[in-house]
């Protein structure tokens, strides 16, 4: 069984409570989701609290969008906590953070997600890091939130 952590940053002209509104509320995720447009026929189901925590989203698309949930379990003004599980192409879960810290006019915006790799996974995850799978998606994430935030 392997962890891992993966990180990225950016810093966007926007103010703190503007970002959270776009990642803690997961119908906002349509507007800047890396992943988005992976199935243009991808299924959604949107359930619980409008946003923050108890919020959920569940989907299931092709083999490139697959199936999963994501639910926030945690909310602060400078945090926003989503649990977040595939079944599809492969079972998985992670916590993913989003850590907001205001920096004059602008947000610092930190994605990160960790997690446990078990089995053919962990196997896997010798070979390509998480951090190699997912790490430009969440550079390319980022940045299509900061022309969001910032529009």
């Amino acid at each position: 069984m392997g962890t891992y952590r993966v990180s990225r940053s950016i810093s966007m002209a926007a103010d703190p409570a503007l970002v959270h509104r776009l990642v803690s509320d997961l119908r906002e995720w349509q507007t800047w989701s890396p992943w988005e447009g992976l199935d243009p026929e991808v299924r959604r189901t949107y359930s619980g609290a409008p946003a923050g925590v108890g919020a959920h989203y569940a989907w299931s698309g092709n083999r490139r969008a697959g199936q999963g949930s994501m639910e926030v379990v945690g909310a602060t003004p400078d945090r926003v906590v989503v649990a977040l599980a595939f079944r599809r192409p492969f079972r998985s879960t992670s916590e993913v953070t989003f850590e907001l810290v205001p920096a004059g006019a602008r947000t610092e915006v930190t994605w990160v997600m960790t997690g446990e790799q078990r089995g053919l996974a962990a196997v896997f995850g010798r070979l390509v890091s998480m951090d190699r799978l997912v790490g430009q998606d969440f550079e390319r994430g980022l940045a299509r939130l900061k022309a969001v935030a910032e529009a």
